[in-house]
């Protein structure tokens, strides 16, 4: 039976997910365009008929239609959804009037120690109404979720549904070792003499593994003396002349250019990794955000000094 006085407890998700299943025509598709998963669409779904009392679609196997209560609620629905998409656009607009608030960020540790703090100062003074939080994870997380606006990444990325990835720099990775540590052994001229030394590697958190080295001719998988599951920790036994160890050109930059740390093996460095900024595709992008990729872009690093050699 139909209640007579529904109270609605209605979300404009899964309002949302109610239009765009009817425009894009089954619950997977719905759910790439929303960037959100099938699971996630259906049950939106379900909690929408089940708050309104009614069957709003015909799903089977091969097909899915609208029900007779579904055409009749279709334009509501569409007209609360854009509703609720023009109040966010306002709301936007309020809060960027000034162009100030904060900005919500998230790069790995070793990327915001080594590229991002250092740039903070002279942020800071072009830009003193806007404000940094930066959250440091090592992985990719849910930019949604999180309340993230800007995620800051290395290495191969999927392109995530609902989201938006521009190039910000290339580096390599690079093979690097402290001159004291050159001083009491012969600097390598292979990659096979690296057996001979003492590795430093880094331990992947999620996996277990210690991860293999990139250069030139493939992969190289060390047997490391010491693993570590932090990169800096890595570094900071490089310099402390604990042997070889593999990092990517950004960690060992301003290392290689005061001559704390000696790049091995340079003419075997591996292809350039790219580090994108991610964020969400929103059709209004706060300017506040734009500001910040603006000036990123603006203080993109630049190892031209440190160029493969060779």
């Amino acid at each position: 039976m139909r209640p007579t006085n529904i109270d609605f407890d209605v979300s404009v998700l899964q309002l949302r997910c109610f239009v765009t299943v009817v425009s894009a025509g089954s619950i997977a598709e719905a759910g790439r365009t929303l960037g959100i998963s099938a699971a996630s669409v259906s049950k939106a779904l379900r909690r929408l008929e089940d708050a309104a009392g009614l069957r709003l679609l015909h799903r089977s196997t091969h097909a899915m239609s609208l029900t007779t209560d579904g055409e009749a609620l279709l334009e509501p629905a569409r007209g609360a959804v854009r509703a609720a998409q023009a109040f966010e656009d306002a709301a936007a607009h309020v809060v960027d009037g000034g162009e100030s608030g904060i900005v919500r960020v998230t790069g790995a540790l070793g990327f915001v120690r080594h590229v991002i703090a250092p740039l903070m100062g002279e942020f800071a003074r072009t830009y003193p109404d806007i404000h940094l939080d930066i959250c440091v994870k090592n992985e990719l997380v849910d930019l949604a979720d999180e309340g993230i606006d800007l995620a800051l990444r290395s290495g191969p990325l999927t392109m995530l549904p609902g989201h938006v990835q521009q190039t910000w720099f290339s580096t390599p990775w690079t093979l690097c070792a402290a001159p004291s540590y050159l001083e009491r052994h012969p600097t390598p001229k292979t990659i096979r003499d690296l057996a001979d030394h003492d590795l430093i590697g880094f331990r992947n958190r999620r996996t277990g593994r210690v991860e293999p080295w990139p250069h030139k001719g493939g992969r190289f998988e060390p047997e490391p003396r010491v693993a570590f599951d932090d990169g800096d920790a890595v570094w900071e036994a490089v310099l402390a002349g604990a042997g070889i160890a593999c990092a990517p050109l950004y960690l060992a930059a301003a290392s290689l250019r005061n001559g704390s740390a000696v790049e091995v093996l340079a003419k075997l460095r591996g292809p350039d990794v790219n580090v994108a900024m991610v964020r969400r595709e929103r059709r209004l992008t706060p300017a506040r955000v734009t500001k910040l990729i603006a000036f990123l872009v603006a203080h993109t690093p630049s190892f031209r000094d440190l160029a493969r050699r060779g």
